[in-house]
């Protein structure tokens, strides 16, 4: 919550009228008392109403929590609810909650439970099982892979760890009805999301063991026997007003008004009207907890839905737009609207957002699966076994002219899976440069050789394990249609062949880019280098990207992030003891710095760029925040304009 009290002061003309008596008559006039001063007091002038209107680059698809909201959606739920738990500059802030929990506050802590057998707890492995003979597990007090045993059975419990977490709500919160809020209506959303129809990540639901509310403002979270979080502290379910809700059916919610289309929050604003396919308006919320203070600034909040970043753009500069959000596509913009902050026209927003844009290297494409064909060579010569082959080509890749040439130098190259500004970001490791004598060296070692003399042509296999000697490094590139992808490749595609790299280059609909697997060319690991972004709602740094367990395969419905198909022992281990390790604790640094050591080394993946985050609002228009891992506008409540950015 911002702590700056601004207050808006709006100034009208008003006429003043001055109204004088006269009278006359034909007797002599008498002598009278002087009048006293009779001029009218001055009127109050009455401020007009105040609004703040955003511009959408899509609308929103629901304001049902749990229906799965788009990203316009999220923006507009953010002046519905505040909070409860806002990420901000890598760090989670407390909302609606009178702190946030830690071990040291008390509000945390690991118990020692007793899981009889047959009943569910985390495996070794983080699976959620039920306790049976033959089966690996982490007894009480052993948070490594070196201390797993073998659970016996023999119709012994087994004492395990078990986290329990307290979560209070503060004071006078109340929802836009002036119903209190209380605990039950986080324990109600929990429930909610638990629906078949929910559109909810199940991760942290099957690994919980019951979330309940202790008094009217407390609820607490009990994981899963052996299942240690270390973002424990945010697992707390967004509350979803009971009162009203209840008396419907879960699957009945994502399809009725009150939850979908004009749900009431506990925040700045709430929905007056949504005008299908125009415009969403709010009016203040009475009940705002914040209100006191002089917050939400504005009377009103509107909502436009403009796609197209032309007509945003226009609107703007028209008055009808005050702040054009990132889900307006302006990157391909940025030079304009630089040259319209320099004329005064807007202020622009750049950041390096929480997505990267990489170019995946297919390690271990789907036909692998039932094993290396070395004999009949039916399967894709296996180009990037080797190391060196995959840091020859990250050297041979001029990304930082594609930022500076597409991005105008606003963004910066990846040296790894965690921005360099996140604060267990390893410093040590650098990004890669675009070398093309190391580039040619490292192909050299791995077997990559120039027969012909010619370097216009591509590099041959000599000595490339497991390639037949004569195949060409001609390689197949796929992305999607998008200009911005076409400009990248432009440019990699000419470095690329500085080092005797050929490309193959086909474009695709980002439907089918995406399409699910085994038929799709990402998912269903069918390609050579394929570029696509990748990004997270979390600041915990997603190490499992790039695990084992998430390559995606027929077993887990071809669902899974490490579309390279990369495998690696001592990373998927780090990355676990990371998982397994609270915030407070040197395993849970150590392992994240040795995830990225390893992945700068091995390079399953080449990141290019971070997506840029792009903003504008109009001259005027002040407390505006673009932050790279907050909602865009997470203090809605504080934007103001005139003279209340004065304050």
């Amino acid at each position: 919550m911002p702590s700056s009290k601004l207050k808006i002061k709006l100034f009208f003309p008003f006429l003043l009228l001055f109204i004088m008596a006269c009278g006359f008559s034909s007797a002599t006039p008498e002598a009278t008392a002087i009048p006293a001063d009779t001029s009218v007091p001055l009127p109050t002038a009455t401020p007009a109403p105040s609004s703040l209107t955003v511009c959408l680059g899509q609308e929103p698809n629901t304001l049902y929590p749990f229906g799965g909201p788009n990203t316009a959606a999220r923006s507009v739920l953010a002046a519905i609810n505040d909070g409860p738990i806002d990420m901000v500059g890598y760090e989670y802030q407390p909302v609606i909650l009178s702190q946030l929990p830690s071990i040291e506050n008390g509000d945390a802590e690991i118990v020692t439970t007793s899981v009889q057998p047959g009943s569910p707890a985390m495996d070794a492995d983080g699976n959620i099982v039920l306790l049976e003979v033959g089966k690996k597990f982490r007894p009480a007090g052993c948070r490594s892979d070196d201390c797993v045993v073998t659970y016996e059975g023999k119709g012994d419990a087994f004492a395990m760890d078990q986290m329990i977490v307290t979560f209070r709500l503060r004071e006078g919160v109340t929802w836009a009805d002036g119903t209190p809020m209380t605990s039950d209506d986080s324990v109600y959303a929990f429930d909610l999301s638990r629906d078949a129809r929910s559109i909810s990540n199940t991760y942290l639901i099957d690994r919980t063991y019951t979330y309940e509310a202790t008094d009217p403002l407390t609820v607490q979270w009990w994981s899963m026997p052996g299942f240690i979080d270390p973002t424990y502290f945010t697992n707390f379910w967004t509350p979803a007003p009971k009162h009203l809700w209840g008396e419907f059916l879960a699957n009945q919610l994502p399809e009725i008004d009150i939850a979908s289309r004009t749900p009431i929050g506990w925040g700045p604003y709430m929905v007056q009207e949504w005008i299908a396919g125009d415009h969403i308006t709010m009016t203040k919320n009475p009940y705002y907890f914040a209100a006191a203070e002089g917050y939400p600034k504005f009377d009103t909040l509107s909502f436009r839905f403009i796609s197209d970043p032309d007509a945003a753009l226009s609107e703007m500069v028209a008055g009808r737009c005050d702040i054009l959000d990132p889900s307006i596509r302006l990157d391909n913009h940025a030079s304009l609207l630089m040259e319209m902050q320099k004329g005064e026209q807007a202020q622009v927003f750049f950041t390096p957002g929480m997505t990267i844009e990489w170019l995946g290297l297919g390690t271990t494409p789907s036909t692998y699966d039932d094993g290396y064909d070395t004999i009949y060579q039916k399967d894709r010569p296996d180009i990037f076994s080797d190391p060196h082959t995959r840091q020859g080509i990250a050297y041979c890749l001029d990304r930082q002219s594609v930022v500076n040439n597409v991005l105008f130098g606003l963004t910066t190259v990846p040296s790894t899976y965690i921005p360099v500004e996140h604060p267990l970001y390893d410093s040590n490791i650098e990004a890669l440069p675009f070398d093309v004598s190391t580039g040619i060296s490292l192909l050299e070692q791995a077997g990559w050789k120039d027969t012909d003399g010619n370097p216009a042509t591509p590099r041959q296999a000599v000595t490339v394990k497991n390639v037949v000697a004569g195949t060409p490094l001609q390689l197949n590139y796929y992305t999607t249609t998008a200009t911005q992808r076409r400009q990248v490749v432009e440019i990699l595609q000419k470095s690329l062949a500085e080092c005797g790299i050929g490309l193959n280059v086909q474009y695709f609909s980002q439907n089918d880019l995406y399409a699910p697997g085994p038929d799709g060319a990402l998912f269903g690991r069918r390609f050579d280098l394929i570029e696509y972004a990748m990004g997270v709602n979390s600041i915990e740094p997603p190490c499992d990207w790039f695990t084992s367990s998430e390559i995606p395969t027929t077993d887990n419905s071809w669902i899974g992030t490490n579309v390279t198909g990369y495998r690696n022992d001592e990373y998927d281990t780090a990355c676990r003891a990371a998982q397994d390790s609270l915030p407070d604790e040197q395993t849970y640094i150590d392992s994240y710095r040795q995830t990225q050591v390893l992945f700068s080394a091995e390079l399953p993946a080449i990141p290019l760029y971070y997506r840029l985050r792009v903003a504008a609002t109009r001259p005027g228009i002040c407390h505006f925040d673009l932050d790279p891992t907050a909602n865009p506008l997470w203090n809605i409540e504080a934007i103001a304009s005139g003279e209340a950015c004065q304050n």
